[in-house]
């Protein structure tokens, strides 16, 4: 019998083996920096103007988590640039709290040369357990909550240098998957960016739910359950973990507001690919709409993607580096010793922290 993680697998546009390293939470982190000073931690809501009246009922006030440098309560007239980091998929903001071990790592990076600067973590998990930082009238306009009612918030209630030279955006795994979408979308917000393990970068393989007839069978068999569904959250108490990520593709990718009560559309009628739905999956992978942003990408400062020689998605995050190659656009990239989230809080505290201390103008008015 064919697994199920296998079925998520071609569902998601990932590899097989890379489903068991995305459930993964193990850790190592950094020791402690004997020096280092305490950041403030806040805890907010935030509104968000493009989640309103989604399908899906999701909630339009988001929990977000906002990392205040030591300097902040003390210099009352200085300003800093933001990096918000975008969590993966099953979790949320607090559950990524503790994957990358913040405060600690952010603490610690400063203490080892990394300008200060604040840090925003927004919660994106769904009922569905992940937004995927798409748009869709079923999820809600994520994205646009991101790259637009976040980003307008946080300049309004902190002292923000409000320009995007001074604006990074950085994400793992799904988050990875959101650091891509955005920002070769919002390049006019965001002026750094730190891709870490993405997910779900290539095209859904058409053909991926029935190369096999036990994989048809589930396939009918997944159909007949969301048929059978009576909301959302009846689905998803029927699929925990991973088991709602399918969902989750199919209402960030192939909403339907006609298809009530869970207004999206699977990839396959009866097992059988749908052309016209597996293309609207394939219209939000990355790799297939790559070329249409490439303008936008060369106005980055810089570009830094990472992932581990352990992680199945590796294969697809060096295609992403050899497309940015081919259209000369710079960007440092690295395979590192680890699986897809070993060393999640070693590289945000020695990589991704200190990436944006080089690549972002601490200064209002730099170019």
């Amino acid at each position: 019998m064919i697994s199920k993680q296998l079925l998520l697998a071609a569902v998601l546009g990932v590899s097989a083996a890379a489903m068991p390293a995305i459930g993964q939470v193990q850790t190592s982190v950094p020791p402690v920096e004997p020096n280092a000073k305490l950041v403030t931690v806040e805890r907010i809501k935030v509104h968000g103007k493009s989640l309103e009246g989604n399908l899906e009922g999701e909630s339009a006030d988001r929990d977000v988590i906002v990392f205040l440098p030591p300097s902040y309560a003390k210099d009352k007239h200085r300003r800093y640039p933001v990096v918000y980091a975008l969590h993966g998929y099953s979790i949320g903001a607090e559950q990524w709290t503790h994957e990358i071990h913040v405060p600690q790592t952010i603490e610690g990076a400063f203490a080892l040369g990394s300008k200060e600067m604040i840090v925003v973590l927004p919660d994106s998990k769904t009922i569905y357990n992940g937004s995927m930082y798409s748009s869709s009238v079923t999820t809600g306009d994520f994205e646009n909550f991101i790259a637009h009612d976040l980003v307008e918030y946080i300049d309004a209630h902190y002292r923000t240098i409000p320009e995007r030279t001074s604006r990074g955006l950085a994400g793992h795994s799904m988050g990875g998957y959101g650091a891509s979408r955005i920002g070769m979308k919002h390049s006019d917000v965001f002026a750094a960016l730190y891709i870490m393990s993405p997910c779900c970068l290539s095209p859904m393989g058409g053909g991926g739910p029935a190369t096999s007839d036990q994989m048809k069978e589930r396939a009918i068999a997944n159909e007949k359950k969301v048929a059978a569904a009576k909301s959302p959250a009846d689905l998803a108490s029927q699929s925990p973990g991973f088991g709602a990520a399918q969902y989750a593709a199919a209402a960030a990718w192939a909403p339907d507001p006609k298809n009530p009560p869970l207004y999206f559309d699977l990839p396959t009628k009866d097992g059988v690919p749908q052309p016209e739905i597996v293309a609207k999956f394939t219209a939000n992978s990355p790799l297939a709409f790559v070329d249409q942003y490439i303008g936008n990408l060369k106005q980055y400062r810089a570009i830094s993607i990472d992932v581990g020689d352990q992680d199945g998605l590796r294969f697809d995050t060096i295609k992403l580096h050899e497309v940015l190659d081919s259209y000369g656009i710079k960007n440092g990239f690295e395979i590192y010793k680890g699986t897809h989230t070993s060393a999640v809080a070693d590289r945000f505290q020695n990589h991704v922290l200190p990436f944006f201390s080089q690549n972002l103008c601490f200064t209002a008015g730099c170019r």
